[in-house]
């Protein structure tokens, strides 16, 4: 253990770095956490580690395991259907490296993050809070100084990350005894999501909180299932969420909304909807959407609808995974988050809580983002998920005994 407690450290401040780090580099979480993944790992090697396979294959056995990997063989196979095949290996390229360290991370740092790691993360978030606020309060005075684009938006994905770590974070240190800090982990993230311009991020910071507080007061079986509820609406209605929204969102909504542009966003996504409704089978292929317009999906969608599929993304994940994986995509993303919900609702109550938050803040903040593979997204869900899992193992330990 002795010889393993540098690479822990080492790995224990890179994840409690990560928010800080993407304040001033708002791409870097995906290096953050390959270098806080590889440092447990090597931890694990110097301790021993003979458990460390069953560790990380034995979730993949399970049947959320499956369908996770039913997901992206499913995807990979898109590929070759896809158009743009160098840019769905790029998107690949970005993805899947970032995912296997964000898995290896919350698989193997629970239980072996050092102690000092936790007041460091709460001094990163609230340093982190305080430097958004700051910066847009002057009017991004870093930004200009460093000859860096001085635009609100550049604080969007930052504050994102707040809204993910935030929480499991606050629970770790309302556990380690640590109720000040907790509470201030929660405060200036909040600081500085909303004085971000981020409605997305404003979003999460209010779904999450809600579902967390639901958990807490609903019966297990109520709470879970009311998440299941909007998960599966969240799928199932992605493709008509544009002709829905057209009909139903009043025009007093919009106004509220003019700086998150609601209304191009609206045409978006109906322009997504109508060509999932063209081609609804196998979609355009893995990582198109940055050139959707492009595609012979495109090809079958009226000209008036055409134009917006060239913005670049769908403004919503659960619609990107219909338009680039079709039916196929969509099916096995439910089953893996229906499969998801199912296995946190073995957690006790405050940690069940916890993670409905997350669940809540993550599916809110998905259904308006941008690209549901960008690495900054995935390292941060796995910053989460792994503050998540080490609260857990306070109080239950091995390790290994950590549900999967």
């Amino acid at each position: 253990m002795h010889a393993a407690r540098p690479f822990y450290a080492l790995g224990g401040a890179a994840l409690a770095l990560l928010p800080l780090a993407m304040v001033l580099a708002n791409r870097s979480s995906p290096v953050v956490v390959g270098i806080a993944a590889l440092a447990f790992l090597a931890g694990r090697w110097r301790e021993g580690g003979g458990d460390t396979p069953a560790l990380l294959i034995g979730p993949l056995r399970t049947p959320l395991g499956l369908a996770a990997l039913a997901f992206l063989a499913w995807s990979l196979v898109s590929i070759a259907w896809s158009p743009f095949p160098a840019l769905s290996l790029r998107i690949l390229g970005e993805f899947l490296p970032t995912l296997i360290g964000a898995y290896l991370l919350a698989r193997l740092a629970p239980g072996r993050i050092p102690e000092i790691a936790l007041p460091l993360g709460c001094l990163v978030i609230v340093a982190s809070g305080l430097f958004v606020a700051i910066d847009l309060a002057y009017d991004l005075p870093v930004e200009r100084a460093f000859g860096r684009r001085a635009a609100a938006f550049v604080h969007n994905r930052p504050v994102l990350t707040l809204d993910l770590v935030a929480g499991p974070l606050a629970l770790l240190l309302w556990r380690s005894q640590r109720r000040v800090a907790a509470l201030a982990t929660l405060g200036f993230a909040g600081l500085g999501i909303l004085r971000s311009i981020s409605g997305a991020a404003m979003m999460g910071l209010a779904a999450g909180p809600a579902m967390a507080g639901l958990g807490r007061v609903l019966p297990r079986k109520a709470g879970v299932a009311l998440a299941g509820l909007g998960l599966g609406l969240a799928v199932a209605l992605a493709p008509v969420e544009g002709d829905l929204l057209a009909r139903l969102m009043p025009e007093a909504a919009h106004q509220q909304l003019t700086q998150s542009s609601s209304r191009a966003r609206v045409a978006i996504a109906r322009s997504f909807g109508t060509a999932v409704a063209a081609a609804p089978w196998r979609g355009a292929g893995f990582g198109t959407s940055a050139r959707f317009a492009e595609t012979p999906v495109a090809a079958q969608v009226p000209p008036d609808m055409r134009i917006l599929l060239g913005v670049g993304h769908p403004h919503n994940s659960f619609l990107q995974v219909w338009a680039e994986l079709g039916v196929p995509g969509a099916f096995l993303a439910a089953l893996v988050l229906m499969l998801m919900l199912a296995r946190i609702a073995t957690l006790p109550a405050a940690d069940l809580a916890v993670a409905l938050g997350l669940v809540a803040c993550s599916a809110s903040i998905a259904f308006v983002e941008h690209n549901g593979w960008a690495g900054w997204w995935t390292a941060g869900l796995g910053a989460a998920i792994t503050w998540a899992r080490a609260a857990r193992a306070r109080v239950r330990t091995p390790a290994t005994d950590l549900p999967t």
